[in-house]
């Protein structure tokens, strides 16, 4: 009438209970933060561009009074394809695709250099952008990984 072995579930959690990598923490918005800061940046850098290409004597110095003497169109160029780079990297990472990550940090730091050398030109600008390119760039390399697809 009863029935006297032990009921068992046919679902197993032995997959669950036995994974090796360690279940995403917390520290996972740093990477959607640097994913949104990276699309902000290349509106940033996009812009800057437009306005170097467009309105050269938008800026506080001439072309000679730069680091690196370059008319302001190139400038304008450099800095709109930086931008619309760094926009198609930061939509990569959000996808956990380790190649945008790596190319996020090395555009990122690009970026900084590029504003670094370009700061006599608008310097309040530029050290915004320089700004979030640092917190990209640590972004990026301490919380990374957490993202990727397991």
């Amino acid at each position: 009438m009863s029935e006297t072995r032990p009921s068992r579930s046919s679902a197993t959690t032995s997959g669950v209970a036995y994974r090796d990598d360690p279940a995403p923490t917390g520290w996972t918005g740093w990477i959607a933060f640097a994913s949104c800061m990276m699309l902000l940046l290349g509106s940033f850098q996009a812009i800057q561009g437009f306005v170097a290409i467009f309105d050269q004597g938008y800026y506080a110095v001439t072309e000679k009074g730069l680091v690196v003497n370059v008319d302001y169109t190139v400038w304008g160029w450099v800095h709109l394809v930086l931008g619309v780079l760094i926009a198609v990297s930061g939509v990569g990472i959000l996808s956990g695709n380790m190649a945008a990550r790596i190319v996020g940090v090395l555009f990122a730091g690009v970026s900084a250099i590029l504003n670094l050398v370009f700061i006599q030109a608008y310097p309040v600008w530029s050290m915004i952008i320089i700004t979030v390119d640092v917190l990209v760039i640590f972004a990026l390399t301490v919380h990374g990984g957490e993202l990727k697809r397991r």
